[in-house]
């Protein structure tokens, strides 16, 4: 991929999900929040950039050729791990997963965006875990002249502390973002009691253009200038969730980029989309979601079976 190509760069972990489901069986997939929205959007027929924090191991090399097999490519400097980081996730009788994790993160010296790239994501861990975090918020505000950002916080509460101080992270990146997408479960931890849709024109307000909220196998609601939007989710046989919400973020971002909406230069553009425009996008994004909630771990369409 030259380096000068219009590409996203996606910013945050990557790492081994070791699964045990409800009947005791165990699996290993490779995953991270980041690293699946990174795949999603390779299997979508994008140029993506990932910049993680692996190690040279086993588990390191799991990753790399499972990145690599969706077009995805790393960024320089993305092996200075000591050891690959490991999540455990276990899976109760309806496929939903609760984590456990092994977890360092940094940001590579010197990683950045550059003139061509259209946007930034990042998101769930890389944003809120130390030493890396402050990197990560920096970049993305060096970025914004040239970027669109897009956030997803993806709360990990067994890493991220409390509500409170994960709050204090998360709500300065919501106010740099132009598109932020939360799950309903997310937005429950952080505001308890609070309505998702509720949260959401209030993180409007404070910059995004677009505010989109998950509610699983129900569908998702976008906020934005031009008013507000429900989708419903297709019917499937749920095998697990595992990445799901990752990819129905890599396709918004990849619908946005369909629709010439990426880039600093577009950012009024992006604003000023209209209901129709979005309700086509996020539909793309439950269908991806969708197909991936159908089959074991995180493992996102490619793009001809989305169109199929």
């Amino acid at each position: 991929m030259p380096s000068h190509a219009p590409h996203v760069l996606v910013v945050g972990e990557a790492l081994v999900d070791e699964v045990r489901r409800a009947d005791g069986t165990t699996a290993e997939h490779p995953g991270g929040s980041p690293a699946n929205v990174a795949l999603t959007l390779g299997r979508l027929g994008r140029d993506v950039r990932l910049a993680a924090h692996l190690g040279r191991d086993e588990h390191g090399d799991t990753i790399r050729a499972w990145l690599a097999g969706s077009g995805v490519a790393l960024t320089p400097g993305s092996d200075g791990a000591a050891a690959t980081s490991v999540a455990r996730a276990v899976l109760d009788g309806s496929g939903a997963a609760t984590y456990d994790f092994a977890i360092t993160w940094d940001l590579a010296p010197g990683t950045a965006a550059t003139d061509s790239t259209l946007a930034v994501h990042t998101g769930s861990i890389a944003a809120v875990l130390e030493p890396g975090a402050t990197a990560v918020h920096d970049l993305v505000l060096s970025a914004r002249d040239h970027a669109t950002i897009t956030y997803d916080p993806n709360a990990r509460p067994s890493l991220m502390g409390t509500p409170e101080a994960a709050l204090a992270r998360i709500e300065p990146l919501v106010a740099a973002a132009d598109v932020v997408k939360v799950s309903d479960e997310d937005v429950e931890w952080l505001h308890p009691g609070a309505d998702p849709v509720e949260v959401a024109r209030t993180w409007a307000a404070r910059g995004p253009a677009v505010v989109v909220v998950t509610f699983g196998g129900e569908g998702a609601v976008a906020v934005c200038a031009a008013g507000e939007v429900w989708v419903a989710a297709p019917r499937v046989d749920v095998v697990d969730t595992v990445g799901a919400g990752d990819t129905f973020m890599g396709a918004l971002v990849d619908g946005l980029w369909e629709r010439n909406l990426l880039g600093g230069d577009r950012r009024e553009a992006l604003r000023g989309i209209e209901l129709e425009g979005l309700t086509a996008v996020l539909e793309r994004c439950v269908a991806a979601a969708a197909i991936t909630v159908s089959r074991a771990g995180a493992n996102p369409p490619r793009r001809d079976e989305l169109q199929a």
